[in-house]
């Protein structure tokens, strides 16, 4: 569950839709990309006490994704682990360690993982389903905000904010109800 913590995008409306831009407009951009690779720097915020100042940790590591269900994240540093989900199996690995489940099976997994494999597959009606979705700015730089629809999902995650450029991901902001907050920065790695 550690590695899931750390992994880290409906209706539209003013400038975005004004511009030509929406949601359609950005889906049918992400749909043209069938596979990417990329790597990652994750910063992470966990609150310790109320009164107390973040934690801050940090972790690199290598993201990939073949459309239409496969996603894998392999942290590097500061110590190596795997999470992978192809369709509804999840895989999380640690040292010589591997547990393999259904991801349907740990709901606050699903509302991660499906906001950045949805956004990456450009698809709409699985965001739809799982968020309240908005969209704001134009192609070459837009925010796709997502709060889950489910009130104990929410209890969990506040909302993901997933910021790209044109049909790449290329930042995650995920803030969990209880104020941790973790910022996941992506530079794709050319083919």
């Amino acid at each position: 569950m550690a590695a899931l913590a750390l992994l880290l995008v409906l209706p539209t409306g003013g400038p975005a839709h004004a511009a030509g831009f929406d949601l359609d407009a950005l889906m049918a951009r992400l749909t043209q990309v069938r596979a990417g690779e990329a790597t990652f720097v994750e910063r992470r915020e966990v609150f310790q006490n109320e009164r107390g100042s973040p934690l801050a940790l940090e972790s690199s590591g290598r993201l990939s994704f073949a459309a239409p269900d496969t996603f894998v994240r392999e942290t590097l540093k500061p110590r190596q682990e795997r999470l992978a989900v192809q369709g509804n199996q999840l895989t999380m690995s640690q040292g010589g360690r591997s547990r393999t489940t259904t991801l349907d099976s740990v709901p606050e997994a699903v509302v991660i993982v499906e906001a950045i494999r949805g956004t990456l597959t450009g698809n709409r009606e699985l965001l739809e389903r799982l968020f309240v979705p908005r969209l704001s700015g134009e192609a070459a730089r837009w925010t796709l905000e997502l709060v889950p629809r489910d009130a104990r999902l929410r209890g969990q995650v506040a909302q993901l904010r997933i910021l790209g450029a044109q049909a790449q991901l290329r930042e995650v902001q995920m803030t969990m109800s209880d104020g941790d907050r973790t910022q996941l920065r992506i530079e794709p790695v050319a083919p």
